[in-house]
């Protein structure tokens, strides 16, 4: 199974996560699906101990691959073996629709279900009982997602990029 390497959607996220976290310094941190390990790399780069960095990931080379880079990663389907509660909680998920004509190979780094957010309404489900109390999650999406439930989440757009063909953004989203 490939990894998921860093495209413009990582980008974005990096860069927003960098100017949040330049005037805050949260205790813990989780990232859902970890692919490469970009995200914890530049958490790490930002001077965020390793110790308060937590991912996961349904790949296995993925998460032996951030093992391999030094971080606390472990195989779970969003967070299915996640224990604990965090102060801020990343997620760039697969938000695109169903699309027949993308090759097997990328749609499971790509494509969220039939209207590209059903793996992100599986996230909100679960999100609320792993975040401590005034934590923030940042969650990525597009403008080809449909359908997000947002489960009372109080939601902000705080970044965003457009692309040729969809516009990505980026949410913060806090318990409402």
């Amino acid at each position: 199974m490939e990894i998921y390497s860093p495209d413009e959607d990582s980008w974005l996220l990096a860069d927003t996560v960098k100017n949040f976290l330049s005037k805050n310094s949260p205790k813990k941190i989780l990232e859902i699906g970890s692919g490469s390990g970009f995200q914890l790399q530049n958490l790490k780069k930002l001077g965020i101990k390793k110790q308060n960095i937590f991912s996961c990931d349904t790949n296995p080379n993925a998460v032996k691959h951030c093992r391999e880079l030094g971080f606390n990663c472990i195989e779970s389907n969003l967070f299915q073996n996640i224990c604990g509660k965090f102060h801020i909680v990343l997620f760039n998920p697969p938000y695109l629709p169903d699309d027949k004509r993308e090759p097997k190979n990328s749609k499971l780094a790509t494509t969220g279900g039939k209207n590209g957010s059903e793996i992100i309404n599986e996230f909100l489900k679960s999100a609320k009982s792993h975040l401590e109390k005034n934590s923030k999650i940042f969650l990525l999406t597009s403008s080809l997602t449909k359908g997000i439930k947002w489960n009372r989440f109080k939601k902000r757009k705080i970044a965003s990029k457009k692309l040729f063909f969809e516009e990505i953004y980026v949410w913060e989203l806090k318990i409402n």
